[in-house]
Protein backbone atom coordinates (compact mmCIF):
# COMPACT_ATOMS: atom_id res chain seq x y z
CA UNK A 1 0.00 0.00 0.00
CA UNK A 2 1.95 3.06 -1.34
CA UNK A 3 -0.78 5.27 -0.26
CA UNK A 4 -0.18 4.46 3.27
CA UNK A 5 3.54 4.98 3.30
CA UNK A 6 3.18 8.65 1.85
CA UNK A 7 0.51 9.28 4.43
CA UNK A 8 2.08 10.27 8.05
CA UNK A 9 -1.65 10.24 9.18
CA UNK A 10 -2.58 7.13 7.68
CA UNK A 11 0.66 5.58 8.21
CA UNK A 12 0.21 6.44 12.56
CA UNK A 13 -2.75 5.33 12.27
CA UNK A 14 -2.51 2.21 10.73
CA UNK A 15 0.43 1.27 13.35
CA UNK A 16 -1.82 2.30 16.05
CA UNK A 17 -5.02 -0.22 15.09
CA UNK A 18 -1.99 -2.88 14.29
CA UNK A 19 -1.11 -2.82 18.20
CA UNK A 20 -5.07 -2.65 18.96
CA UNK A 21 -5.62 -5.38 16.81
CA UNK A 22 -3.07 -7.29 17.52
CA UNK A 23 -4.16 -7.24 21.31
CA UNK A 24 -8.22 -7.86 20.65
CA UNK A 25 -7.21 -11.07 19.08
CA UNK A 26 -5.59 -12.36 22.15
CA UNK A 27 -8.10 -11.30 24.39
CA UNK A 28 -11.03 -12.24 22.31
CA UNK A 29 -9.12 -15.71 22.48
CA UNK A 30 -8.77 -16.42 25.94
CA UNK A 31 -10.91 -13.66 27.89
CA UNK A 32 -13.90 -16.72 27.74
CA UNK A 33 -12.08 -18.53 29.61
CA UNK A 34 -9.65 -15.95 32.00
CA UNK A 35 -13.11 -15.05 33.23
CA UNK A 36 -13.86 -18.19 34.26
CA UNK A 37 -10.90 -19.77 35.13
CA UNK A 38 -8.74 -17.16 36.28
CA UNK A 39 -11.36 -14.95 37.96
CA UNK A 40 -13.67 -17.87 39.10
CA UNK A 41 -17.26 -16.48 37.62
CA UNK A 42 -19.85 -18.77 36.16
CA UNK A 43 -20.39 -18.14 32.17
CA UNK A 44 -23.82 -16.40 32.74
CA UNK A 45 -22.23 -14.18 35.52
CA UNK A 46 -19.58 -13.15 32.28
CA UNK A 47 -22.55 -12.64 30.26
CA UNK A 48 -24.46 -10.17 32.21
CA UNK A 49 -21.44 -8.24 32.98
CA UNK A 50 -20.20 -7.74 29.58
CA UNK A 51 -23.94 -6.94 28.49
CA UNK A 52 -23.79 -4.13 31.07
CA UNK A 53 -20.22 -3.03 29.99
CA UNK A 54 -21.66 -3.21 26.16
CA UNK A 55 -24.06 -0.63 27.03
CA UNK A 56 -21.48 1.58 28.68
CA UNK A 57 -19.59 1.25 25.67
CA UNK A 58 -22.68 2.40 23.63
CA UNK A 59 -22.32 5.49 25.80
CA UNK A 60 -19.40 5.96 25.03
CA UNK A 61 -19.21 5.83 21.39
CA UNK A 62 -21.97 8.67 21.75
CA UNK A 63 -20.10 10.78 24.63
CA UNK A 64 -16.55 10.52 21.96
CA UNK A 65 -18.54 12.58 19.11
CA UNK A 66 -19.11 15.59 21.86
CA UNK A 67 -15.61 14.86 23.31
CA UNK A 68 -13.60 14.70 19.66
CA UNK A 69 -15.70 18.28 18.57
CA UNK A 70 -14.61 19.81 21.55
CA UNK A 71 -10.75 18.81 22.28
CA UNK A 72 -10.30 16.96 18.77
CA UNK A 73 -10.22 13.75 17.88
CA UNK A 74 -6.39 13.05 17.24
CA UNK A 75 -6.46 13.85 21.25
CA UNK A 76 -9.21 11.76 22.17
CA UNK A 77 -8.27 8.83 19.73
CA UNK A 78 -4.34 8.67 21.48
CA UNK A 79 -6.16 9.63 25.23
CA UNK A 80 -8.95 6.64 24.65
CA UNK A 81 -6.35 4.30 23.27
CA UNK A 82 -3.71 4.56 26.51
CA UNK A 83 -6.51 4.43 28.77
CA UNK A 84 -8.24 1.28 27.01
CA UNK A 85 -4.60 -0.57 27.86
CA UNK A 86 -5.16 0.60 31.60
CA UNK A 87 -8.31 -0.64 31.72
CA UNK A 88 -7.45 -3.82 29.88
CA UNK A 89 -4.69 -4.47 32.35
CA UNK A 90 -7.31 -3.85 35.59
CA UNK A 91 -8.41 -7.18 34.71
CA UNK A 92 -5.45 -8.70 35.75
CA UNK A 93 -6.36 -6.88 39.28
CA UNK A 94 -10.47 -8.52 38.82
CA UNK A 95 -11.09 -11.07 41.74
CA UNK A 96 -15.20 -11.19 41.86
CA UNK A 97 -18.24 -9.81 40.26
CA UNK A 98 -18.10 -6.08 41.18
CA UNK A 99 -14.32 -5.45 39.89
CA UNK A 100 -14.95 -7.98 36.73
CA UNK A 101 -18.11 -5.66 35.82
CA UNK A 102 -16.04 -2.17 36.70
CA UNK A 103 -12.92 -3.36 34.93
CA UNK A 104 -15.52 -4.20 31.96
CA UNK A 105 -17.36 -1.41 31.55
CA UNK A 106 -14.17 1.06 31.53
CA UNK A 107 -13.01 -1.36 28.90
CA UNK A 108 -16.26 -1.15 27.40
CA UNK A 109 -16.25 2.97 27.15
CA UNK A 110 -12.77 3.67 26.21
CA UNK A 111 -13.10 1.74 23.42
CA UNK A 112 -16.05 3.30 22.55
CA UNK A 113 -14.70 6.50 22.88
CA UNK A 114 -11.64 5.11 20.55
CA UNK A 115 -14.07 4.15 17.63
CA UNK A 116 -15.60 7.02 17.78
CA UNK A 117 -12.65 9.31 17.81
CA UNK A 118 -11.13 7.26 14.67
CA UNK A 119 -13.89 8.11 12.52
CA UNK A 120 -14.11 11.33 13.56
CA UNK A 121 -10.41 12.08 12.83
CA UNK A 122 -10.80 10.76 9.52
CA UNK A 123 -13.92 12.63 8.73
CA UNK A 124 -12.38 15.61 9.23
CA UNK A 125 -8.77 14.57 8.00
CA UNK A 126 -9.42 13.30 4.27
CA UNK A 127 -12.21 14.09 1.76
CA UNK A 128 -14.39 12.15 -0.76
CA UNK A 129 -12.99 8.84 -1.70
CA UNK A 130 -10.05 8.85 0.46
CA UNK A 131 -12.23 8.97 3.85
CA UNK A 132 -13.47 5.30 3.11
CA UNK A 133 -10.06 3.91 0.76
CA UNK A 134 -8.42 4.66 4.24
CA UNK A 135 -11.23 3.45 6.07
CA UNK A 136 -11.09 0.45 4.53
CA UNK A 137 -7.23 0.00 4.62
CA UNK A 138 -7.68 0.14 7.97
CA UNK A 139 -9.92 -2.30 8.28
CA UNK A 140 -7.50 -5.12 6.61
CA UNK A 141 -4.68 -4.14 8.78
CA UNK A 142 -7.45 -4.86 11.91
CA UNK A 143 -8.58 -7.74 10.31
CA UNK A 144 -4.82 -9.65 10.03
CA UNK A 145 -3.87 -7.93 13.38
CA UNK A 146 -6.42 -10.13 14.89
CA UNK A 147 -5.80 -13.09 13.13
CA UNK A 148 -2.06 -13.22 14.18
CA UNK A 149 -3.10 -11.96 17.60
CA UNK A 150 -5.54 -15.04 17.50
CA UNK A 151 -2.53 -17.33 16.75
CA UNK A 152 -0.19 -16.10 19.65
CA UNK A 153 -2.70 -16.21 21.90
CA UNK A 154 -3.21 -20.08 21.13
CA UNK A 155 0.26 -20.44 23.04
CA UNK A 156 -1.93 -20.16 25.91
CA UNK A 157 -4.68 -22.16 25.28
CA UNK A 158 -1.66 -24.83 24.74
CA UNK A 159 -0.31 -24.54 28.32
CA UNK A 160 -4.23 -24.03 29.21
CA UNK A 161 -3.58 -22.55 32.87
CA UNK A 162 -5.08 -19.63 34.40
CA UNK A 163 -1.53 -17.99 35.02
CA UNK A 164 -1.01 -18.33 31.31
CA UNK A 165 -4.12 -16.40 30.45
CA UNK A 166 -3.55 -13.29 33.25
CA UNK A 167 -0.37 -13.39 31.46
CA UNK A 168 -1.97 -13.06 28.30
CA UNK A 169 -4.39 -10.43 29.46
CA UNK A 170 -1.48 -8.25 30.67
CA UNK A 171 0.09 -8.80 27.43
CA UNK A 172 -2.82 -7.30 25.60
CA UNK A 173 -2.82 -4.07 28.05
CA UNK A 174 0.92 -3.31 27.17
CA UNK A 175 0.23 -4.04 23.33
CA UNK A 176 -2.79 -1.89 23.34
CA UNK A 177 -0.77 1.24 25.30
CA UNK A 178 1.93 0.53 23.02
CA UNK A 179 -0.39 1.52 20.31
CA UNK A 180 0.10 5.22 21.55
CA UNK A 181 3.00 6.14 20.29
CA UNK A 182 2.87 6.64 16.58
CA UNK A 183 -0.11 8.90 17.79
CA UNK A 184 1.71 10.83 19.76
CA UNK A 185 2.99 14.70 18.06
CA UNK A 186 1.07 13.92 15.15
CA UNK A 187 0.27 17.80 15.31
CA UNK A 188 3.86 18.62 15.50
CA UNK A 189 5.00 16.44 12.53
CA UNK A 190 1.59 16.93 10.12
CA UNK A 191 1.27 20.36 9.02
CA UNK A 192 -2.54 21.67 9.38
CA UNK A 193 -4.10 18.65 11.51
CA UNK A 194 -4.27 20.84 14.71
CA UNK A 195 -6.15 23.15 12.27
CA UNK A 196 -8.41 20.48 11.26
CA UNK A 197 -8.83 18.86 14.32
CA UNK A 198 -9.79 21.93 16.15
CA UNK A 199 -12.17 23.53 13.51
CA UNK A 200 -15.35 22.94 15.86
CA UNK A 201 -13.36 23.15 18.90
CA UNK A 202 -14.12 27.22 19.40
CA UNK A 203 -17.50 29.19 20.32
CA UNK A 204 -16.68 31.10 16.95
CA UNK A 205 -16.78 28.07 14.87
CA UNK A 206 -19.82 26.86 13.06
CA UNK A 207 -22.43 24.76 14.55
CA UNK A 208 -24.77 22.58 12.72
CA UNK A 209 -27.62 21.25 14.23
CA UNK A 210 -27.91 18.05 15.89
CA UNK A 211 -27.25 14.94 14.21
CA UNK A 212 -30.64 13.69 16.53
CA UNK A 213 -32.27 16.11 14.68
CA UNK A 214 -31.20 15.06 11.36
CA UNK A 215 -33.98 11.99 10.23
CA UNK A 216 -32.23 11.16 7.30
CA UNK A 217 -28.77 10.19 9.72
CA UNK A 218 -31.05 8.68 12.38
CA UNK A 219 -32.33 6.44 9.92
CA UNK A 220 -29.18 5.53 8.02
CA UNK A 221 -27.68 4.83 11.28
CA UNK A 222 -30.47 2.24 12.72
CA UNK A 223 -30.52 0.58 9.42
CA UNK A 224 -27.05 -0.28 9.50
CA UNK A 225 -26.79 -0.78 12.73
CA UNK A 226 -29.54 -3.38 12.27
CA UNK A 227 -27.48 -4.65 9.61
CA UNK A 228 -24.23 -4.86 11.68
CA UNK A 229 -26.32 -7.71 13.89
CA UNK A 230 -24.64 -10.02 11.59
CA UNK A 231 -21.24 -9.85 13.27
CA UNK A 232 -23.18 -11.60 16.00
CA UNK A 233 -23.06 -14.59 13.82
CA UNK A 234 -19.34 -14.89 13.44
CA UNK A 235 -18.85 -14.58 17.35
CA UNK A 236 -21.55 -16.83 18.29
CA UNK A 237 -23.72 -17.99 15.66
CA UNK A 238 -20.99 -19.98 13.73
CA UNK A 239 -19.33 -21.35 16.43
CA UNK A 240 -22.25 -22.82 18.17
CA UNK A 241 -24.33 -23.65 15.16
CA UNK A 242 -21.60 -25.65 13.84
CA UNK A 243 -20.74 -27.48 17.36
CA UNK A 244 -24.39 -28.33 18.19
CA UNK A 245 -26.40 -28.35 14.83
CA UNK A 246 -24.54 -30.28 11.96
CA UNK A 247 -22.55 -32.92 11.59
CA UNK A 248 -19.31 -30.95 10.15
CA UNK A 249 -16.60 -31.93 12.62
CA UNK A 250 -15.86 -28.86 14.71
CA UNK A 251 -12.70 -27.99 13.85
CA UNK A 252 -14.75 -26.22 10.45
CA UNK A 253 -14.98 -23.20 12.65
CA UNK A 254 -11.54 -22.47 12.75
CA UNK A 255 -11.51 -22.59 8.71
CA UNK A 256 -14.40 -20.92 8.76
CA UNK A 257 -12.85 -17.99 10.81
CA UNK A 258 -9.49 -18.38 8.60
CA UNK A 259 -11.71 -18.13 5.13
CA UNK A 260 -13.38 -15.04 6.24
CA UNK A 261 -10.14 -13.37 7.58
CA UNK A 262 -8.72 -13.92 4.54
CA UNK A 263 -11.47 -12.87 2.34
CA UNK A 264 -11.58 -9.29 4.05
CA UNK A 265 -8.16 -8.96 3.93
CA UNK A 266 -8.36 -9.37 0.01
CA UNK A 267 -11.35 -8.16 -0.83
CA UNK A 268 -12.36 -4.66 1.51
CA UNK A 269 -10.63 -2.55 -0.15
CA UNK A 270 -12.08 -3.39 -3.78
CA UNK A 271 -15.07 -3.41 -2.16
CA UNK A 272 -14.96 -0.20 -0.93
CA UNK A 273 -14.38 1.83 -4.06
CA UNK A 274 -16.48 4.09 -5.38
CA UNK A 275 -18.57 3.56 -2.08
CA UNK A 276 -18.20 7.50 -1.42
CA UNK A 277 -21.14 8.06 -3.75
CA UNK A 278 -24.52 7.90 -1.60
CA UNK A 279 -25.99 5.68 -4.82
CA UNK A 280 -23.58 3.17 -4.87
CA UNK A 281 -22.77 3.09 -0.96
CA UNK A 282 -26.88 1.71 -1.10
CA UNK A 283 -26.39 -0.63 -3.86
CA UNK A 284 -23.39 -1.83 -1.31
CA UNK A 285 -25.55 -2.27 1.22
CA UNK A 286 -28.44 -3.77 -0.57
CA UNK A 287 -25.97 -6.16 -1.85
CA UNK A 288 -24.81 -7.18 1.54
CA UNK A 289 -28.46 -7.20 2.49
CA UNK A 290 -28.46 -10.08 -0.37
CA UNK A 291 -25.76 -11.90 -0.01
CA UNK A 292 -26.82 -12.10 3.69
CA UNK A 293 -29.78 -13.59 3.22
CA UNK A 294 -27.95 -16.26 1.16
CA UNK A 295 -25.75 -17.16 3.65
CA UNK A 296 -28.37 -17.70 6.10
CA UNK A 297 -30.36 -20.11 4.01
CA UNK A 298 -26.74 -22.43 3.44
CA UNK A 299 -26.02 -22.03 6.91
CA UNK A 300 -29.68 -23.71 7.68
CA UNK A 301 -29.31 -25.89 4.82
CA UNK A 302 -26.10 -27.11 6.41
CA UNK A 303 -27.96 -28.30 9.61
CA UNK A 304 -29.93 -30.99 7.04
CA UNK A 305 -26.60 -32.59 5.79
CA UNK A 306 -24.05 -35.31 6.24
CA UNK A 307 -20.11 -34.25 7.68
CA UNK A 308 -19.00 -34.15 4.08
CA UNK A 309 -21.62 -31.61 2.42
CA UNK A 310 -22.23 -29.84 5.85
CA UNK A 311 -18.71 -28.55 5.83
CA UNK A 312 -19.03 -28.36 1.79
CA UNK A 313 -21.94 -25.63 2.17
CA UNK A 314 -20.73 -24.11 5.16
CA UNK A 315 -17.84 -22.79 3.87
CA UNK A 316 -19.76 -21.42 0.66
CA UNK A 317 -21.78 -19.22 3.66
CA UNK A 318 -19.51 -18.02 5.14
CA UNK A 319 -17.91 -16.89 1.82
CA UNK A 320 -21.19 -15.34 1.09
CA UNK A 321 -20.94 -13.60 5.04
CA UNK A 322 -17.62 -12.44 3.62
CA UNK A 323 -18.51 -11.16 1.00
CA UNK A 324 -21.52 -8.87 2.44
CA UNK A 325 -19.39 -8.11 5.18
CA UNK A 326 -17.12 -6.52 3.28
CA UNK A 327 -19.84 -4.72 1.19
CA UNK A 328 -21.76 -3.81 3.96
CA UNK A 329 -19.16 -2.41 5.54
CA UNK A 330 -18.34 0.20 2.62
CA UNK A 331 -21.38 1.04 2.03
CA UNK A 332 -21.96 1.71 5.98
CA UNK A 333 -18.66 3.41 6.01
CA UNK A 334 -19.51 5.81 2.45
CA UNK A 335 -23.05 7.13 4.13
CA UNK A 336 -21.81 7.57 7.47
CA UNK A 337 -19.12 10.36 6.19
CA UNK A 338 -21.35 11.62 3.35
CA UNK A 339 -24.67 12.32 4.91
CA UNK A 340 -22.44 14.01 7.86
CA UNK A 341 -22.47 17.35 8.80
CA UNK A 342 -19.40 18.69 8.18
CA UNK A 343 -19.59 20.95 10.93
CA UNK A 344 -20.27 18.40 13.45
CA UNK A 345 -18.29 15.42 12.23
CA UNK A 346 -18.05 14.30 15.62
CA UNK A 347 -21.39 14.68 16.92
CA UNK A 348 -22.47 13.01 13.77
CA UNK A 349 -19.65 10.13 13.75
CA UNK A 350 -20.33 9.35 17.84
CA UNK A 351 -24.13 8.96 16.30
CA UNK A 352 -22.61 6.25 13.54
CA UNK A 353 -21.00 4.50 16.01
CA UNK A 354 -23.60 4.60 18.42
CA UNK A 355 -25.48 2.22 16.24
CA UNK A 356 -22.49 0.19 16.13
CA UNK A 357 -22.17 -0.27 19.61
CA UNK A 358 -25.98 -1.17 19.48
CA UNK A 359 -25.63 -3.50 17.39
CA UNK A 360 -22.21 -5.55 18.62
CA UNK A 361 -24.60 -5.62 22.06
CA UNK A 362 -27.14 -7.02 21.29
CA UNK A 363 -26.31 -9.24 17.86
CA UNK A 364 -25.45 -12.34 20.07
CA UNK A 365 -28.93 -12.10 21.42
CA UNK A 366 -30.67 -11.78 18.18
CA UNK A 367 -28.53 -14.52 16.48
CA UNK A 368 -29.48 -16.71 19.49
CA UNK A 369 -32.87 -16.51 19.50
CA UNK A 370 -33.69 -16.22 16.00
CA UNK A 371 -31.06 -19.25 14.65
CA UNK A 372 -29.89 -20.72 17.12
CA UNK A 373 -33.74 -21.86 19.20
CA UNK A 374 -35.48 -21.90 16.18
CA UNK A 375 -33.31 -23.48 13.29
CA UNK A 376 -34.59 -23.15 9.62
CA UNK A 377 -37.10 -20.59 10.65
CA UNK A 378 -34.94 -18.63 12.34
CA UNK A 379 -31.98 -18.69 9.81
CA UNK A 380 -34.48 -17.40 7.13
CA UNK A 381 -36.26 -14.70 9.60
CA UNK A 382 -32.47 -13.67 9.76
CA UNK A 383 -31.87 -13.54 6.64
CA UNK A 384 -34.83 -12.17 5.66
CA UNK A 385 -34.30 -8.90 8.09
CA UNK A 386 -30.92 -8.66 6.23
CA UNK A 387 -32.18 -8.33 3.03
CA UNK A 388 -34.90 -6.10 3.71
CA UNK A 389 -32.98 -3.70 5.69
CA UNK A 390 -30.30 -3.59 3.01
CA UNK A 391 -33.29 -2.63 0.62
CA UNK A 392 -34.54 0.13 2.72
CA UNK A 393 -30.86 1.37 2.79
CA UNK A 394 -30.53 1.48 -0.87
CA UNK A 395 -33.85 3.20 -1.12
CA UNK A 396 -33.10 5.84 1.59
CA UNK A 397 -29.55 6.46 0.16
CA UNK A 398 -31.03 6.53 -3.13
CA UNK A 399 -33.54 9.61 -1.68
CA UNK A 400 -30.64 11.54 -0.15
CA UNK A 401 -28.54 11.62 -3.15
CA UNK A 402 -31.58 12.72 -5.42
CA UNK A 403 -32.16 15.72 -2.53
CA UNK A 404 -28.41 16.58 -1.91
CA UNK A 405 -27.36 16.77 -5.45
CA UNK A 406 -28.62 20.66 -5.88
CA UNK A 407 -26.27 22.05 -2.98
CA UNK A 408 -23.38 19.90 -4.57
CA UNK A 409 -23.85 22.07 -7.93
CA UNK A 410 -23.36 24.97 -5.67
CA UNK A 411 -19.99 23.85 -4.62
CA UNK A 412 -17.29 25.69 -6.58
CA UNK A 413 -14.61 23.63 -8.34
Amino acid sequence: MPELLRDPVERALACAVAALSLSRGMFFTVSALYFTRGVGLSPTTVGIGLTIAGGVGVLGSYVGGWLSDRYGADRLQQWALAANGAALLGYALAHDVVTFVLVAACVSATRGLQSTAQMTLLARWYVGPERVAVRARLRVVMNVGIGIGTLLAGLALLVDTATAYRLTVLLVGAITILGTIPLIGMRRRVSGLAERMDASASAEGPRGPSPLRDRTYVTSTALNAVLAIHFGLTSVGIPLWVADHTDAPTVVVSALLVVNTAYVALFQVRASRGTQDLRKAGRSVRRAGLLLLVACALFAVAGHLGAAAATCVLLLAALASSAAETRGEAGSWGMAFELADPARAGAYQGLSQTGLALAQMLGPAVVTTTALNHGTPGWLTLGTLFATTGTATALLANHAAKHRAPLADLIPG
